[in-house]
């Protein structure tokens, strides 16, 4: 396949963000089951932000510092818990992407899983906890083992997708272990992660334009 441009990255985190807009409410009602309630209004401050950086920015220049330079603009925009998960999980991505201006697939599951350790790191969170990472760890296996496979881009993000779903209803049934949420406890159980349910809406924004 021909290599991932940065204007192709740009275009995706604009698709991302146009769709956590549309989704504010719906992330905010999963929230407020959950005991907490700011998630959907502070995604939105993100994409806001984050659109304002890509207008402003040459995304095509240089990834690495196009991502680090959204992992910033992300950390300005909403100080809080999950944004800084978000600006910790573009700025790994950046390093990763480092002397690049295009990406292989292989370099695209580096990226994923960049992200993915990043956020258990910085959210001090593992799969099972019922976080954001229930969704994206099994989706950046996945993607990494269709691109092992051979599979092509649209292929493997399809994988990824659907491997996002699964994981985050694996858990929906649990209590929740990390963050404010674990203080809520059995209230938790059989509520859909607002975390999850974020990614599944962020990587939907990403797969299905290619998988159309």
């Amino acid at each position: 396949m021909e290599p991932i441009q940065g204007q192709a990255v740009a275009d995706a985190m604009k698709r991302v963000c146009v769709a956590l807009n549309e989704q504010t409410d719906n992330l905010t009602s999963l929230d407020q089951a959950m005991g907490d309630g700011d998630m959907g209004i502070t995604l939105s401050k993100i994409a806001v932000a984050l659109l304002a950086y890509i207008d402003a920015t040459k995304a095509s220049a240089d990834i690495s510092k196009f991502l680090v330079g959204a992992g910033m603009a992300a950390n300005r925009a909403a100080p809080s818990t999950i944004g800084t998960l978000l600006a910790t999980a573009l700025m790994r991505m950046g390093k990763v992407a480092k002397d690049k201006d295009a990406l292989t697939l292989a370099d695209a599951a580096e990226l994923l899983a960049a992200a993915d350790a990043g956020i258990q790191q910085a959210g001090k969170a593992k799969p099972g906890d019922k976080t954001i990472i229930d969704a994206l760890h099994p989706a950046s296996e996945a993607f990494a083992a269709a691109v092992a496979g051979g599979a092509s881009l649209q292929e493997a993000g399809r994988s990824a997708l659907e491997a996002a779903i699964a994981g985050r209803d694996s858990v929906t049934a649990l209590r929740s272990k990390v963050g404010r949420a674990s203080w809520v406890g059995e209230r938790t159980e059989g509520k859909i992660d607002p975390g999850c349910a974020a990614f599944v809406v962020m990587l939907s924004a990403i797969v299905e334009p290619a998988s159309a």
